[in-house]
């Protein structure tokens, strides 16, 4: 305290120039502390950002609670022994142990012959029941080879016919994806689903064949997926109109590396995901960050609730184009709240309680399952009050003059108040979310996958990472198993009628084929060549 005291009075006695030079030093060191400690946070501190609402005119349900004093009591040590009762299991469990699993598991009988029943006494033993039991087992990767043998044949009857005895027949192959490839339809969807459901690189896939025992070069595998996302991609382009014609967009960007920019660097570009009304999400994808993209792909038709995040280039759009209301985040402001709690705590924890308080409100909402009229009316009652509460709270904040244009709070409460109009949307539209959380939850294999492989080498292949992860996304928003539905699709894409493709998005399969899919010829239960005329019919087309 002393030597604070002391460094005080010696600035004063400085020179004005070297005072201010000062003063600027310590205030840049201040911004660079700031940025550290931002530093560490990422990497170890909370990634949480809830906060828990306590409400200090809530009582105890027990009323208030009275001290007593303990009265001694004579104690007897008393021994005895107890049974061990069964753990209680869920209803869904198919073993006494524990382990659910559904038909699709394939299970495995292994007989245990117990030395007495092998012996030379056998026959003096009956057994009188059979004690089963499970485990749940695994197999590493394995491929296998499809032999397909068909035959070739001709008439006996042909020289009495007048044919031509060496006329030989034979069938066609059964359709496959590519016309000529060694590629079965299971090993491209195994392809696709390691890779950009379970982020594992082509390169460790192209090692786990090899120990396999299979011999193929790695473009080889980087050709079969980069085909059969060109198949995908009609699918992919309606799904987007269909997006577009929702009432509420939410819409991001999330950067990637994507093309070569020169020797050793790479280009820096962008997904753009929207996610609609249905429960569909599109990356799209650009090799910049400006407006121009969120043009090119919602255009001028979109009429409705553009959700974002506080980048400046949502709202010029929705400045220019008619009919487009512009709507932003509150976990976004929320965090713009958070990075600034080290420097000046008691504030930020005051507005950050405001914010708990909306999401205490729409949590209720959920609960009661409040639609439209009732779920506007619970807002404007309930959030309306907090949300002129925090705006009123950031203006004063505003007046301290404490506040420096630098500091961390003060860039929070701009970032609030600047956005005010849009912060307040909510309020009027009760299908509109508070946040982009939904969509940002989509993004998150992006970032997953990019720290496994790292970069795409070119743009086209940027945009193949988008066409595969919107629909794969999409598949488990629709509750529907990504491997199944790639298989059907896969094999019935080319022979879809094209003004039907919308039929092949998620969304849309799930209604009309998820029942009888289409699959590889691993997963049939009969052969192919145990399938009459319409049934194989139905397999290969």
């Amino acid at each position: 305290m002393e030597n604070t005291v002391s460094a005080a009075k010696n600035a004063q006695n400085l020179p004005p120039s070297i005072a201010s030079e000062l003063a600027q030093l310590r205030e840049e060191n201040g911004r660079l502390k700031q940025r550290v400690a931002w530093f560490e946070r990422q990497v170890f501190g909370q990634k949480s950002e809830k906060r828990s609402v306590e409400n200090p005119h809530q009582g105890s349900l027990l009323g208030s609670t009275v001290k007593t004093k303990p009265v001694a009591e004579d104690k007897v040590r008393v021994s005895y022994l107890r049974g061990k009762a069964k753990k209680r299991r869920p209803g869904d469990c198919a073993t006494d142990a524990g382990l659910r699993f559904s038909e699709d598991v394939p299970v495995e009988i292994v007989k245990v012959t117990p030395p007495e029943l092998s012996g030379d006494d056998a026959d003096q033993y009956e057994v009188i029941d059979t004690k089963v039991s499970h485990k749940l087992a695994q197999r590493p990767a394995s491929y296998v080879v499809l032999q397909y043998e068909i035959p070739v044949f001709k008439r006996k009857d042909a020289l009495t016919t007048g044919g031509n005895s060496s006329a030989l027949v034979t069938t066609a192959m059964p359709d496959q994806v590519f016309d000529g490839s060694i590629a079965d339809v299971s090993v491209l969807v195994g392809l696709l689903v390691d890779k950009f459901c379970y982020h594992l690189p082509l390169h460790r896939q192209h090692q786990r064949m090899a120990q396999a025992g299979v011999t193929l070069a790695r473009s080889t595998l980087t050709n079969w997926i980069r085909r059969s996302i060109e198949l995908l991609r009609p699918v992919v382009e309606a799904q987007l109109q269909h997006v577009l014609h929702s009432k509420i967009l939410a819409m991001d960007e999330t950067p990637i590396k994507a093309g070569k920019k020169h020797k050793g660097k790479m280009q820096q570009a962008y997904f753009w995901p929207i996610y609609g009304d249905d429960h569909e999400v599109v990356f799209t994808f650009s090799n910049s960050r400006a407006r121009k993209h969120i043009e090119q792909v919602i255009g001028k038709s979109f009429e409705g609730t553009l959700l974002t995040d506080g980048y400046a280039a949502y709202a010029r759009y929705a400045q220019q184009s008619e009919g487009v209301t512009h709507a932003q985040c509150w976990v976004h402001t929320r965090r713009k709240l958070i990075e600034a709690e080290e420097s000046d705590p008691e504030a930020v924890s005051e507005a950050l309680e405001m914010i708990a308080r909306l999401y205490q409100v729409e949590k209720h909402i959920r609960i009661q399952s409040l639609q439209s009229e009732d779920k506007r009316q619970c807002r404007l009652n309930s959030s309306k009050p907090v949300v002129d509460e925090f705006f009123a709270w950031c203006t004063a904040q505003c007046h301290r003059v404490e506040l420096t244009p630098t500091h961390p709070l003060s860039k929070a409460l701009r970032y609030a108040l600047n956005r005010e109009q849009a912060l307040r949307v909510f309020l009027e539209d009760p299908d509109l979310p508070m946040d982009t959380n939904h969509l940002e939850r989509e993004i998150r294999p992006v970032p997953l996958g990019r720290r496994n492989w790292l970069f795409c080498w070119t743009e086209l292949g940027a945009e193949h990472v988008g066409i595969i992860q919107s629909l794969i996304s999409t598949c488990k928003l629709q509750g529907v198993n990504p491997h199944a539905y790639l298989t059907d699709v896969l094999q019935r894409v080319a022979i879809h009628p094209s003004s039907r493709v919308t039929e092949l998005t998620p969304r849309v399969w799930r209604e009309r084929y998820a029942g009888n899919p289409m699959k590889s010829v691993l997963d049939r239960s009969t052969p192919l060549c145990q399938l009459d005329a319409p049934q194989r019919s139905h397999y290969a087309h």
